[in-house]
């Protein structure tokens, strides 16, 4: 995968708070161009066994491939979670001005 490669990680996060300092910090450190934070969610997972539920706000990140690893290491540090939700999805098609845009924001 090219380093330009547009991408969107997806996670979430406990609560507005969390989001929001999860998605300044990442725009900060230009590992991203935009984070979404969405309304909140019911989850339902098994941890460790059990069957839980929890209301979450889902994240949508737009970096980079180049930006991935630094974007995976920011979510594990900064996440609460032991085991935070990172998937990572490429971009296959786009408007151009867009994807060049978040291209150019989180050029290290």
């Amino acid at each position: 995968m090219l380093t330009d490669t547009v991408l969107l990680v997806i996670t979430n996060a406990p609560d507005a708070e969390t989001a929001d300092r999860i998605a300044t910090a990442l725009v900060d450190r230009k590992l991203a161009a935009c984070v979404n934070v969405g309304a909140p969610m019911r989850s339902v997972y098994r941890w460790q066994g059990l069957v839980e539920q929890a209301t979450e706000l889902p994240m949508w990140i737009k970096t980079i491939a180049g930006r991935r690893d630094a974007v995976i290491a920011a979510l594990t540090e900064l996440h609460p979670y032991d085991v935070p939700e990172v998937l990572v999805v490429p971009a296959q098609d786009g408007l151009p001005a867009y994807l060049d845009w978040i291209r150019e924001e989180t050029r290290a």
